[in-house]
């Protein structure tokens, strides 16, 4: 039988549970937040820079069903400026970001301005404070996700990202988890 579980993936570790590379001790890994199952893996990715929802299993049909298909992820952005309306329609069209060095246009997704700043555990690594110019916090769902690509998406307008937080994978929410936090599922809702 299958195991499946959702974390609160904390900024600063990385969304696999070994490394192989040479600086491989200063990595936080997902091991060190639960005594997993052997046979586990990460449900597609966040960078260690980016936190939030993570899905985990055991199955890896179920794995690549998420990461191949059109289950639709949602992320809370914090951007550095207020964020234009201008922006957010060039965002929802797609814009132009270089995947390993090639040309990539991103597919049309779902962008809208948050009214409120979403409450989220503090993080480990400060983020510079309203002193040095406002911030707006927006919502980004799409079905793609490339190497860093909301990242390179609100750079491209004009708007880089000072925090990512991946709320939703499909019908599976964040809720109001804390950072490190591990849930195990009795099924994964798409």
């Amino acid at each position: 039988m299958h195991r499946h579980y959702k974390i609160y993936k904390p900024y600063g570790y990385l969304s696999q549970f070994v490394t192989n590379q040479k600086n491989a001790g200063k990595f936080k890994l997902l091991g060190e937040l639960y005594d997993f199952p052997d046979g586990v893996m990460a449900v597609g990715r966040l960078d260690k820079d980016s936190e939030g929802l993570l899905l985990l299993t055991t199955n890896g049909k179920l794995s690549t069903k998420i990461t191949a298909g059109n289950s639709e992820k949602e992320y809370y952005v914090q951007v550095d400026g207020r964020i234009t309306g201008e922006a957010i329609n060039k965002l929802q069209k797609g814009v132009e970001i270089s995947i390993y060095g090639k040309a990539y246009q991103t597919l049309e997704c779902k962008v809208k301005e948050l009214a409120d700043r979403p409450v989220f555990p503090e993080r480990a690594k400060k983020i510079r404070d309203e002193r040095h110019g406002p911030t707006s916090w927006i919502s980004i769902s799409l079905t793609e996700g490339k190497f860093r690509q909301v990242k390179k998406m609100t750079a491209a307008v004009g708007f880089p990202t000072l925090r990512l937080v991946r709320v939703r994978i499909g019908n599976e929410e964040l809720e109001n988890m804390d950072a490190g936090e591990v849930r195990e599922l009795t099924k994964v809702d798409l």
